[in-house]
């Protein structure tokens, strides 16, 4: 089985991070959503909300996981099966930094990275730009998935 892990972000998943699951799907036949827990980080909703939201994105698709975990991903991916570590990538710079990371945690523990892109529409989405808009009381609805809600 041909199983991945999307780290995912601290706050609500964007479309595009939404566009990056649907193609991993069509090479991939699991994918798990890792939603990194770190205490220290502010975010815009408990864990347990974003799983909840997360989880109702994917409710039609069984081939996808929200699973919360802490400490590192690849240690994660690895408690998982998995294999690959799925990376969204809006930028050339984003794939720039990314690819001393995969090469690092190819290093440390043989699981490979896989870059995608965002589709080209939301690639100046990310979570950070909703989490600002937000904070200055912005309207993010069409930022993200149906089904996202935030409080």
């Amino acid at each position: 089985m041909k199983r991945a892990i999307f780290p995912g972000s601290f706050d609500p998943f964007t479309l595009g991070h939404h566009s990056i699951v649907k193609r991993a799907l069509a090479f991939m036949d699991e994918v798990i959503i890792g939603i990194g827990i770190n205490e220290g980080k502010r975010c815009l909703m408990s864990v347990e909300k974003r799983l909840e939201s997360i989880r109702k994105i994917y409710a039609d698709e069984p081939r996808v996981k929200v699973i919360a975990y802490s400490g590192l991903t690849v240690d994660f991916a690895q408690e998982q099966g998995a294999g690959i570590i799925l990376r969204g990538i809006r930028t050339v710079k984003d794939l720039e930094y990314e690819e001393g990371i995969a090469d690092i945690n190819r290093k440390l523990s043989g699981i490979e990275t896989v870059f995608l892109f965002t589709e080209p529409e939301y690639s100046a989405i990310s979570s950070s730009v909703v989490r600002e808009l937000l904070h200055y009381g912005k309207d993010v609805s069409a930022f993200l998935p149906e089904g996202m809600e935030i409080d």
